[in-house]
């Protein structure tokens, strides 16, 4: 079966049904105003549990979000105070004990 069959034959079968409902409807068996009430009332009730789920999703979101800034300021902080610690000289207070500083210059005597 080629897709011009295929297309021509949901199309007709979408006519057929649509005629069907167009009689149901003028002969007064299908009550409409209910069923369509209970169907935008079960479209409202899926709309809002999805919307809560979204928002739980997002919070979940907004948390990790916050969570991974944190510990990249505390690992920045970290670099910059090892850098910082690495950069500054060595003094005599803070030299290891045992260790001497050298002479800061000698002269000949003359």
């Amino acid at each position: 079966m080629d897709n011009t069959t295929k297309c021509g034959l949901f199309f007709f079968g979408g006519l057929v049904v649509g005629a069907l409902g167009a009689v149901a409807i003028t002969r007064g068996e299908l009550r409409i105003k209910p069923l369509a009430s209970d169907l935008v009332s079960g479209g409202l009730e899926l709309r809002d549990k999805l919307m809560a789920g979204v928002e739980s999703v997002r919070e979940d979101i907004e948390d990790v979000v916050a969570e991974a800034q944190v510990k990249n300021m505390a690992r920045r902080e970290a670099r910059e105070a090892a850098q910082t610690q690495a950069a500054a000289p060595v003094s005599r207070e803070d030299a290891p004990a045992g260790a001497e500083a050298a002479p800061a210059a000698c002269s000949p005597a003359a």
